[in-house]
């Protein structure tokens, strides 16, 4: 069993050091990893990253991160990147990475993914180029983070997680309002999810949202959003194949 640790929306500033970090510090107890699901400062500073990157630096489990639309709002994602990377976080978007949890091939897809809608009542590639490139980037970033699971899969891992920022369904936006659930998440991020397999999907930006929801394909997603969960983090528990047979 991977016992996986999320959350996200942190929003961190500079009044912020130290108040997740206590909390933090016990997660060798009860998971194997931790994942940052994206707005992890309030304004995209490299100083409000850096406030980030001391509060996990050094923690005894691996960290991954997406940034969010916040840690873009200075556009200096890059740096904040940098920063977080130089505290060992792994910084995912397009992108796949692999850990080894007690014998375990654990296999991690992230993308911070964008907004647009869902089926029924989503955008479409159609009229302005700004409206067409609206959709496009959030099909972009679908496609990265299929291409990312399909790579955990050649790669053997035995339990893969997609980690967005934007929700991939509708069910974790209950609780906000109806009309800004385009801007909160894309159904194009549950196709990939479906299409490349994952075990769990777990993501933020929905403050006002639910923790749980389920993809059309039986994928089990999870609104870590702080303001959602009001905790430090919550625990998920991954079983293998090889668990699911006894």
């Amino acid at each position: 069993m991977i016992r996986v640790a999320a959350v996200g929306d942190i929003h961190m500033g500079a009044d912020s050091q130290g108040l997740l970090r206590p909390a933090f510090d016990t997660l060798p107890d009860c998971a194997d990893l931790l994942l940052l699901a994206g707005d992890l400062t309030r304004h995209g500073t490299p100083e409000e990253a850096g406030v980030v990157a001391r509060e996990v630096r050094g923690l005894a489990v691996p960290v991954v991160a997406v940034l969010g639309n916040h840690d873009h709002h200075d556009e200096q994602p890059e740096k904040v990147t940098e920063i977080l990377q130089d505290a060992d976080v792994t910084v995912l978007e397009g992108q796949a990475t692999v850990f080894d949890c007690a014998g375990t091939r654990v296999g991690v897809a992230g993308t911070k993914g964008f907004g647009g809608g869902f089926v029924g009542r989503s955008a479409g590639e159609f009229g302005e180029p700004l409206m067409k490139e609206f959709v496009r980037y959030s099909r972009r970033c679908a496609d990265g983070l299929r291409e990312s699971l399909d790579e955990l899969r050649e790669r053997g891992c035995e339990a893969r997680v997609a980690l967005t920022h934007f929700s991939p369904v509708a069910d974790t936006l209950a609780g906000e309002p109806l009309e800004i659930y385009p801007f909160l998440g894309s159904y194009l991020l549950a196709e990939a999810i479906d299409t490349g397999g994952a075990d769990l999907a777990v993501h933020g930006h929905a403050h006002m949202g639910t923790e749980h929801g389920t993809t059309a394909g039986g994928v089990r997603v999870r609104n870590v959003a702080q303001p959602v969960i009001r905790r430090a983090f919550n625990v998920y528990q991954l079983h293998t194949a090889d668990e699911a047979g006894r």
